[in-house]
């Protein structure tokens, strides 16, 4: 049977750690990811096809069509979700994707998110001996995520691993001291 790689993507939470946390502002042009960069990622890690599902918050009636042609052109599939009142309709729209590829039967995951809301489901389908792998800043993945990490969980930086930036992002990060250069800040 062909596996498939399911890349799902968190947009929201995606943009909110870049914007909020790494750069402390709206990012610029060209510091948003370059998502045909992660879609490649997704389809190189396992050697096996990629299907890209990109999770978008529609409750407000507006979805941003530019985007959305470009996500279409890039061969993702957009998955735009409308709720009431403040249900995470994207949290759960993964959330319900993660269960329905595991009730499949076959499938590897890797899912572009900082958040612990997926660590049920993530674990359900590691512990049906799939592949699953999560992409995101390490420095601002939930504790869970990490500690899966040592269970099973991959786990992919989205600037150092996927190189899905065209630029260096600012970010601050512990150095081990057996790998510290003390010329690359002179």
């Amino acid at each position: 049977m062909n596996q498939t790689t399911y890349l799902l993507v968190d947009g929201e939470n995606i943009d909110a750690t870049l914007g909020m946390s790494v750069l402390g502002r709206r990012p610029e042009k060209d510091e948003r990811p370059r998502w045909d960069r992660i879609l490649d990622f997704a389809y190189d890690t396992w050697d096996e096809g990629a299907r890209g599902l990109f999770f978008l918050n529609a409750s407000s009636g507006f979805m941003p069509m530019n985007f959305v042609q470009a996500l279409v052109a890039m061969e993702y599939k957009p998955i735009p979700l409308a709720g009431e009142g403040a249900e995470k309709v994207v949290d759960i729209g993964i959330q319900m994707t993660l269960e329905a590829i595991l009730e499949q039967g076959h499938g590897d995951v890797i899912l572009a998110t900082h958040d612990a809301d997926f660590v049920p489901q993530l674990q359900a389908l590691i512990d049906d001996n799939r592949r699953v792998g999560v992409m995101c800043f390490r420095e601002f993945a939930s504790s869970q995520l990490l500690e899966m990490a040592d269970h099973g969980l991959h786990m992919y930086d989205l600037e150092y691993d996927v190189r899905a930036f065209q630029v260096e992002l600012p970010r601050l990060e512990i150095i081990p001291l057996a790998s510290f250069d003390p010329r690359q800040f002179l």
